[in-house]
C-alpha cells in the first residue's frame, strides 16, 4: 500500500535506476514497518524540473501510505533526502517531499479497498 514516487531532472542509466528503486523500496518498507511486498516505487528520471528558477539537480518525492503519522515525516524526510543525495546527487535543499495518508476507503487494491 505505500507508494513512493520520485521525479528528478537528473538522468539515470538502467543499473543506477535499478539500484535506486530497490533501495527506495527497501527503505520505505523498513521505515514504515510494512512488508516490502506491499511497496510500490515509481521513478521518473531525466524529466524537466525547475526549482527556484534553476535547472540544477532537483527532486520531488511523494510518499503515500495508510496510517502514516505526522510524527514520522521528519525522519522519513531525512532518510529520503539522504538516499536521493547518495544515488542521484540532488542536495536536500533542492528536494521537496509530499507526505500523504489517505483514508483506507480511498486506497484500492485487488479489486477492493482497505476500508
Amino acid at each position: 500500500m505505500p507508494l513512493l514516487t520520485l521525479r528528478t531532472n537528473q538522468p539515470l542509466d538502467a543499473a543506477a535506476t535499478d539500484r535506486l528503486m530497490r533501495d527506495l523500496s527497501r527503505a520505505a518498507a523498513e521505515s514504515l514497518g510494512k512488508p516490502e511486498s506491499y511497496v510500490m516505487v515509481r521513478l521518473d528520471a531525466g524529466q524537466p524540473l525547475l526549482f527556484g528558477g534553476s535547472d540544477a539537480p532537483a527532486a520531488f518525492l511523494q510518499l503515500k501510505s495508510l496510517g502514516l503519522t505526522e510524527d514520522r515525516t521528519k525522519d522519513l524526510s531525512r532518510l529520503l533526502c539522504d538516499l536521493v543525495g547518495d544515488h542521484v546527487g540532488v542536495p536536500a535543499a533542492r528536494t521537496y517531499i509530499e507526505f500523504a495518508s489517505p483514508a483506507r476507503a480511498f486506497w484500492g487494491w485487488n479489486g477492493g479497498t482497505f476500508g
